[in-house]
């Protein structure tokens, strides 16, 4: 090799390895050009956004008046792309308290948004005025915040910290987010007195480094000394040190993907690669050990036992004249259970707060009409159980919550009500004015909940729905001669498909009403509606319409094709990724049904029409059936789309995949018409 060449083999290397270097300068503020020019993510092109650098320190510190508390310090640098991740230059930060004093404290935030200007790196501070502070119920507040300046190539950076005293309610560290992270760095530093166990979640798999330094923290008190005659003295400030083991846990990962979203998720988190540590136990110098967590029926017990819980479900005296009117002579359960589920509906509005404890208590919640989830069905678990009816509260976390994998108070955040039978057991939410009996909204549908008995035996229970939503659709429509198409169709929603039209269009003004409809439908012209049973409960909600339409019709060299599901087709597979690692959540069984008429026009005659067919899922998770007519002039259709199963698992991805890929190719095969 000529020197020449060796040295500019060396120089490239040297000079590449002085970018790398650069580019990898994760030191607040040291935001490079390089950075700043890259156009696309390097490894994912697709990403919106990408997290270059995210960085969180966890200790415990220590004084007189709180003991030891937990100090965490964020640092995280992102760089975006294009509009499309803006999004991610907004971040709220939850700060938590549990009364006035003990609460969560938020400060040194600070945050700049850099970017090019004329060829030179500048930047521009976040403001207090792109700060902002929410309470969103007694116990937590939000700190939100946007920084300024977001445009396509910038990187935002900030940092800030949080004193927290609740060191047995740590957040999970998150490792993975929808786009994908360069680099995440945790340390997790605390003293031997507190023993905690980690929880791994995701399909990233890291390494948890431990290790452990000795600590010397001086620690001042006050005393009062007392003379030889038991008199006190002046008051003293004394300082001692104490000397203990502290415990390190590390956590580095780089080139973390994006976890992909896709349809019928139910929450991501569930999914993305995390560390949760959980308190196990304190031991604390000369004293006994306090264990935190040990079973599920421990943390059921420990709830139930609560003032804001169990005893709760005592109180009667607030509410015995008003339900003994309601049910007097009524001698049927099933009579009085609805009864009283709906007077507690009616009489009680929900004040958006969630908790598995009550806020206001249950008498003052009954007085002001008013109460956060606890207040509200806790009393419905007590007046059912003053009627002679087997009720029992049910334990719940929200799918934005997560699923409470491990014993812990903090994984539930919602409380329902529960009547067991022989065989089943009905459960109720009473906050919801459009709720029945195990029909619940979509996002306490989550997994299991914890039923605790008077006894105090816990176990859980499903919390998905074994009886199938239903939509049945009758559709009238004719062929005109100019293409268009115009018809009517009646269509009836029962079950959960009923709470979502309730919950959609039960206060929302006609014409509005009239563009979602059409919006569903691909756009067609919606010429009148007409909703019925919207608030009558208990029964179908139905629905009718006329049509037109102008585009569904293609005519080809004389001839004219169309899907003889017109408007109904499913026009794309919903699932696209090719590999899937968590499952397929369609929050409850559904059953679709059709049944299409259609008039051909005159001087037309079928040359084809689609082949009849069905096919089906494994394990009997779904199927789909397709049955196609034609006799004087009139073809008639008729489509059953089912799924069985309100969760499927991942492994039974590729089939759910191939399965919709037919139901999308069957729906969308033509009919052809061709001139007498």
């Amino acid at each position: 090799m000529k020197p020449s060449t060796y040295l500019s083999i060396l120089f490239l290397f040297l000079f590449s390895s002085q970018l790398s270097l650069k580019a990898q300068d994760y030191r607040y503020g040291k935001v490079s050009k390089e950075e700043l020019q890259e156009k696309v993510h390097p490894i994912d092109s697709n990403a919106n956004a990408a997290i270059l650098y995210r960085e969180v320190n966890t200790k415990f510190d220590y004084n007189q008046d709180d003991g030891f508390y937990i100090v965490e310090s964020y640092h995280e640098r992102i760089k975006i792309y294009n509009k499309d991740g803006y999004n991610w230059a907004t971040k709220t930060i939850n700060s938590y308290e549990s009364d006035g004093r003990t609460k969560e404290k938020i400060y040194s935030l600070k945050g700049e948004t850099y970017f090019l200007q004329d060829g030179k790196v500048e930047s521009e501070k976040l403001r207090n005025n792109g700060i902002f502070e929410e309470e969103k119920s007694k116990f937590l507040s939000q700190t939100k915040f946007t920084m300024p300046n977001i445009k396509d190539g910038c990187i935002i950076e900030y940092k800030y910290d949080i004193k927290s005293p609740f060191i047995s309610s740590i957040d999970s560290y998150r490792f993975q987010e929808k786009i994908p992270i360069n680099k995440v760095k945790l340390d997790f530093i605390a003293p031997e007195y507190f023993s905690y166990k980690l929880h791994q979640k995701g399909a990233i798999p890291f390494t948890i480094n431990t290790d452990g330094v000795s600590r010397d923290l001086n620690i001042r008190y006050r005393t009062k000394p007392t003379n030889g005659f038991g008199k006190a003295g002046r008051a003293k400030t004394e300082t001692s040190q104490l000397t203990f083991r502290e415990n390190i846990y590390k956590v580095e990962i780089q080139d973390v993907p994006a976890l992909k979203e896709e349809a019928y998720a139910g929450n991501l988190d569930n999914y993305r690669s995390s560390l949760k540590f959980e308190l196990s136990y304190t031991n604390y110098p000369q004293s006994s050990i306090n264990y935190y967590t040990t079973t599920w029926e421990d943390v059921s017990k420990s709830i139930y036992r609560s003032e804001l819980f169990g005893q709760q479900l005592e109180k009667n005296n607030y509410y015995k004249n008003d339900i003994d009117a309601l049910i007097k002579g009524v001698t049927d359960d099933n009579e009085k259970l609805i009864l009283i589920f709906e007077y507690v509906k009616g009489k009680m509005n929900w004040n958006s707060y969630l908790g598995a404890v009550t806020d206001e208590g249950v008498k003052n919640a009954y007085k002001k009409n008013t109460g956060n989830v606890a207040d509200i069905n806790l009393m419905l678990i007590s007046m059912l159980r003053y009627a002679g009816i087997n009720s029992n509260p049910v334990l719940t976390s929200t799918k934005s919550n997560g699923i409470p994998i491990f014993p812990t108070r903090s994984g539930f955040n919602y409380v329902i009500a529960s009547v067991e039978g022989k065989e089943s057991v009905l459960l109720l939410d009473a906050t919801n004015k459009f709720g029945e009996p195990n029909v619940l909204e979509p996002e306490i549908i989550n997994w299991q909940g914890r039923i605790i008995r008077e006894d105090e035996s816990s176990a859980w229970v499903s919390l998905y729905p074994s009886k199938s939503a239903v939509k049945s659709l009758l559709l009238n429509a004719k062929i005109s001669d100019d293409l268009t198409i115009v018809g009517d169709s009646k269509v009836r929603y029962d079950g959960h498909y009923a709470l979502s039209s309730r919950n959609r269009f039960s206060k929302v003004n006609n014409e509005d009403v009239r563009k979602e409809i059409e919006n569903q439908n691909g756009n067609v012209e919606i010429l009148d509606h007409k909703f019925e049973n919207l608030q009558k409960l208990y029964t179908p909600v139905n629905l009718s319409y006329n049509f037109e339409t102008l585009d569904l019709v293609e005519e080809v060299s004389g001839k004219i094709y169309f899907s003889p599901m017109l408007f109904l087709k499913m026009n794309q597979n919903p699932f696209k990724l090719e590999e899937r690692v968590y499952p397929i959540d369609f929050i409850y069984p559904k059953r679709d049904r059709f049944l299409i008429k259609l008039e051909i026009p005159e001087g037309y005659t079928v040359e084809s029409i689609p082949e009849g067919g069905s096919f089906g899922l494994p394990e009997n998770l779904g199927s789909f059936r397709y049955l196609i007519s034609e006799k004087d002039n009139i073809i008639q259709l008729s489509v059953d789309l089912a799924i069985n199963s309100p969760v499927i698992s991942s492994k039974f991805y590729s089939n759910l995949k191939q399965f919709f890929e037919l139901v999308v190719q069957k729906e969308n095969e033509k009919v052809v018409l061709t001139k007498i």
